[in-house]
């Protein structure tokens, strides 16, 4: 794994700035593909930002996330870079629709949270030209009027190159540095069980607990009407967006399902505690959580 880190606006220190891509076209103008068009308007090194989507991008547009509107086919042809930002399961249609038009040499990267599945998809379309990408960042808002110039400042992008050509790795790696983030690179299938840990799993207990909220009704009262900050603080992400949430689950079913049988281990293991009335095992794994949380946010 290798990281080739630099602060927001891409250049690190003593590192000339430079103009890595002419025209960037983004499918798929939401709330991550806007915020990276706005990133890349604000860093200065493209000559145009171009949206693709299969709906309007009036509000992309007005926004400023993109600077003129195509459709799929036509942005692809006159793009340095396309980048494939919808929900992943639109990806094989989406390449099949876009590989007559990319023209020779251009780069075509995504920002899916799976990179196993996609790679398999993509890589031998678009051959050497395909870059795998994932920014880490996100918000439980979706949609382009969430999109931000500053999402992505400090945050990690994974680039999973899987053969693809250096120069292509290297154009896509200048783009996220660009956009403010630090770049690592990863393997595919290591990046698949990370994220099913940290990220595909953690939305997965949040969706689970608001089905569980939503059935509950002691004594007839809706708990949801009494829900403070923790509850809210815990399921924030169960606002993120639904489709592309599904097509994860199901292109990264392996990893998810073996993540979920990991954490229904570990709720079993305090089930066990509570009925037997084993304070002091409780104690320690909640002392152990307090210790791991201090990892994760110091």
């Amino acid at each position: 794994m290798a990281d080739t880190a630099s602060g927001p606006g891409g250049a690190g220190p003593g590192t000339a700035a430079v103009t890595v891509a002419g025209t960037v076209a983004i499918v798929g103008v939401g709330l991550i593909g806007g915020s990276f068009g706005l990133a890349l308007k604000r860093a200065g090194r493209c000559r145009e930002v171009i949206g693709a989507d299969a709906g309007s991008l009036d509000r992309a547009l007005a926004l400023g996330a993109v600077d003129r509107a195509l459709s799929v086919e036509e942005a692809a042809a006159v793009a340095d870079v396309v980048v494939l930002s919808t929900p992943v399961g639109a990806f094989p249609e989406l390449a099949r629709r876009i590989r007559p038009h990319v023209a020779p040499g251009a780069v075509v990267t995504d920002t899916g949270s799976v990179k196993g599945h996609v790679i398999e998809a993509l890589a031998p379309v678009f051959k050497g030209r395909f870059v795998g990408a994932h920014p880490i960042a996100g918000k439980e808002h979706s949609g382009v009027e969430a999109a931000s110039a500053d999402l992505f400042d400090g945050a990690h992008c994974i680039l999973t190159p899987a053969g693809a050509d250096p120069d292509a790795v290297e154009t896509v790696a200048a783009l996220w540095r660009d956009a403010g983030a630090r770049v690592t690179t990863m393997p595919a299938d290591v990046h698949d069980r990370v994220f099913a840990c940290v990220s595909h799993l953690p939305h997965l207990v949040a969706f689970a607990l608001m089905a569980t909220v939503d059935r509950t009704r002691p004594g007839g009262v809706d708990p949801a009407e009494f829900a403070a900050g923790g509850l809210r603080d815990f399921t924030r992400v169960a606002g993120s967006n639904p489709v592309m949430w599904r097509d994860i689950c199901l292109t990264n079913p392996d990893a998810v399902v073996a993540m979920l049988d990991a954490y229904t281990r570990d709720v079993d293991d305090l089930k066990q505690a509570i009925l037997r009335g084993d304070g002091d095992h409780l104690l320690s794994a909640f002392e152990a959580a307090r210790r791991v949380r201090g990892r994760v946010a110091p």
